[in-house]
């Protein structure tokens, strides 16, 4: 789909909206999407065309039901729009529930043409904000846009269990080197930055009978960064502070908090600069991890076997994500 559409919004695992700005024959386009995923994926599909999300997967659902429309029904059209309201059941409608629908009955609300026409501050003082949307929605007015992609995390962890329990202070240091080192990496994959970081260490507190220990502590970074290194020295530093010698400890973890989209944060006049290049040094690192597989490029403390690294001894083989695991058939 991405490769025929203006862009598009992945719903589901089955489900996705599209963007169809621009196109001129949008039932003819409807078709094309349907054929391909047909023939290249072999998935039979609804396609639903309209001015609204909500309207869009109305026609969905009355081009799946009904098959004289072929599959594809473009409800761009007013009056097109009000036939299949009064046809279509509010329960089929986009955000309603049945017990929502149980509760609109009650209102004498049984279609999507009487939720259209209600009254709309009596839904949104009865049923909240949402229900107002989608009657809005049902009359044509978009209230709900097109995101083209998830919207970015308010916080990222990067959290593994030991192999086997660590007492020592420099394979723990190892590790948390490595998480920081994920940790960073998806935070510059949705263009954030991290002003404060959490480490956290513990011993494998079900066990009752052995010693037990957790703490973590929070820390301010000098500045914004998506710079592994600068949030690694913080890390590491806060490791330092809550390690105790002697306990077989289990796992180690780090809290990237208070992220920012990049662009939105005032810089601070006074604060630490970032080191010449660091960006280009990062995004350097997270294309060549993406072509020749992660950890390609990693941070020198991390060795490349690991003592602490989880056991994968009974890891299932994965046919079809790897190409040196696929299924052999001898002839």
């Amino acid at each position: 789909m991405a490769d025929m559409l203006p862009g598009i919004e992945v719903y589901s695992i089955d489900e996705a909206w599209g963007d169809m700005t621009g196109v001129p024959d949008l039932e003819g386009l409807g078709h094309q999407i349907r054929d391909r995923l047909a023939r290249e994926i072999g998935m039979p599909v609804g396609v639903g065309i309209s001015t609204t999300k909500t309207l869009a997967k109305l026609a969905n659902w009355a081009a799946k039901k009904w098959k004289g429309t072929g599959g594809v029904l473009d409800l761009t059209d007013s009056g097109r729009q009000e036939k299949l309201l009064r046809l279509a059941p509010v329960s089929e409608v986009w955000g309603v529930g049945h017990r929502s629908a149980a509760r609109l009955s009650a209102l004498k609300i049984s279609t999507a043409w009487d939720l259209a026409q209600f009254d709309i501050s009596t839904l949104r003082d009865t049923f909240g904000v949402t229900m107002e949307r989608t009657a809005r929605e049902l009359r044509g007015i978009s209230c709900i846009s097109l995101h083209e992609g998830p919207p970015p995390k308010e916080a990222i962890c990067s959290s593994k269990m030991f192999g086997e329990r660590q007492s020592e202070l420099p394979p723990i240091r190892e590790a948390l080197a490595a998480y920081v080192s994920r940790a960073a990496e998806k935070l510059r994959s949705q263009s954030s930055l991290c002003s404060t970081i959490q480490v956290g260490l513990q011993t494998q507190l079900a066990d009752l009978k052995g010693p037990r220990y957790a703490n973590a502590v929070t820390l301010a970074l000098p500045a914004a960064t998506d710079d592994t290194r600068e949030i690694l020295a913080a890390a590491q530093r806060g490791l330092g502070q809550i390690y105790r010698p002697g306990y077989p400890f289990s796992k180690c973890s780090i809290l990237l908090m208070d992220l920012s989209q990049r662009g939105e944060l005032t810089p601070d006049l006074f604060g630490p600069k970032p080191r010449p290049g660091a960006d280009q040094l990062m995004a350097a690192i997270d294309l060549i991890n993406l072509k020749e597989g992660r950890g390609a490029i990693r941070i020198g403390r991390i060795p490349e076997k690991p003592k602490w690294a989880m056991r994968r001894e009974m890891l299932s083989e994965r046919y079809t994500t790897h190409w040196d695991e696929l299924i052999g058939v001898r002839g």
